[in-house]
């Protein structure tokens, strides 16, 4: 089966497949944030990490031609954008972190999802049907289950854990704003998002007179910042395009899990069972988003817009001259169609149920 009919098939999969990636390159950066921001300001820590973001996003920047650019409307969302996810986020993230330990702050991360998927569904009206309910709600009782692992451990934690919370239902907010410009080139939002949110918070480290930070623990930000700020966003964003913005986040879930795993293999207690039984329930909520398969007859009102698309996905009909292979991007129209296909809400599937 080629690769475009597994995409017809299974649109879900995908989209899965690439929020899973994010989920894991965000996830290994939280224990790693923790040894390497100790004794780091927050504001410093989160403005070092956005500018690996920013730097790794200005080196991904596609052609113009492949990729919708960013609009002068943007620019209040992308504010926003910088302000609660590489702001108010990863302040309160890195605060946390120095209250809690990193397997106890990788596993409230779980909460990211449930306000993705509530706020989705608030803003952008995206369908939850029986399917993605159960997945969301696997995946939420395997974060619950692994949080209560380390509430055995007292309630000393529960401040850096209501940080971590904090941080949550902040990149809740991003996540959702992000979801209109899923559309435009991903390494442009993501270079203009962390060098906002850089620039924002390296002056709030100023002000409040946060020391320097020495240069292994700086350069250590700045890569972690590239890889689990930078490029997993980028893929969130992609994620987004093809996945919707509910269930791109309830896949991220996955993260918190990453993370627990990996601050254990740097030498924090072992979970034992509760870990065991957190990890399968939130694998069975993964597989089941990426099984996902939702068709009906539907209709597709007069659209203009501008994005990467191809000409073989049954949506753009449009002629060029020569016509071109592959993505490519430029403001078109789609004419009203109604039909009947495997479909997720993307860019193209945004109609009520």
């Amino acid at each position: 089966m080629s690769a475009l009919s597994l995409r017809h098939k299974w649109p879900a999969l995908a989209g899965g497949l690439i929020a899973l990636l994010a989920a894991v390159l965000f996830g290994v950066s939280t224990p790693l944030v923790q040894r390497l921001g100790a004794g780091v300001g927050s504001f410093s820590t989160a403005s070092l990490l956005y500018a690996g973001a920013a730097l790794i996003g200005a080196s991904l920047r596609r052609p113009i031609s492949c990729e919708a650019g960013i609009q002068r409307g943007d620019a209040t969302r992308l504010v926003l954008m910088a302000i609660f996810g590489a702001g108010i986020g990863p302040v309160a993230l890195a605060w946390g972190l120095q209250h809690t330990s990193g397997t106890s702050a990788s596993l409230m991360l779980t909460l990211e999802a449930v306000f993705t998927a509530v706020l989705a569904r608030l803003w952008y009206h995206e369908t939850l049907d029986r399917r993605v309910t159960v997945a969301m709600t696997l995946l939420t009782l395997g974060g619950i289950v692994l949080v209560l692992d380390r509430a055995e451990s007292g309630s000393a934690q529960v401040v850096g854990l209501l940080a971590v919370m904090a941080a949550t239902a902040s990149w809740g907010v991003d996540n959702t704003l992000s979801r209109a410009l899923s559309t435009r080139d991903p390494g442009r939002v993501v270079m203009l998002k962390g060098a906002i949110g850089a620039a924002a918070t390296a002056l709030l480290a100023f002000a409040f007179r946060e020391p320097l930070p020495s240069v292994w623990p700086a350069l250590g930000l700045l890569l972690v910042g590239a890889t689990g700020y930078g490029l997993s966003l980028r893929f969130y964003l992609l994620a987004q395009r093809s996945f919707g913005a509910a269930r791109t986040g309830s896949v991220f879930a996955f993260a918190p899990f990453v993370g627990a795993l990996l601050a254990v293999m740097l030498g924090e207690r072992v979970g034992g069972a509760w870990m065991l039984a957190g990890a399968i329930l939130m694998i069975v909520g993964i597989l089941i988003h990426l099984a996902e398969t939702h068709a009906h007859d539907h209709k597709h009102e007069a659209l203009e817009h501008e994005h990467a698309h191809r000409h073989d996905d049954g949506h753009h009909e449009h002629f060029h001259d020569p016509m071109p292979v592959g993505p490519h991007s430029h403001r078109h129209r789609h004419r009203p169609i109604r039909h009947s296909h495997a479909h997720v809400p993307d860019a193209h599937h945004t109609h009520r149920h």
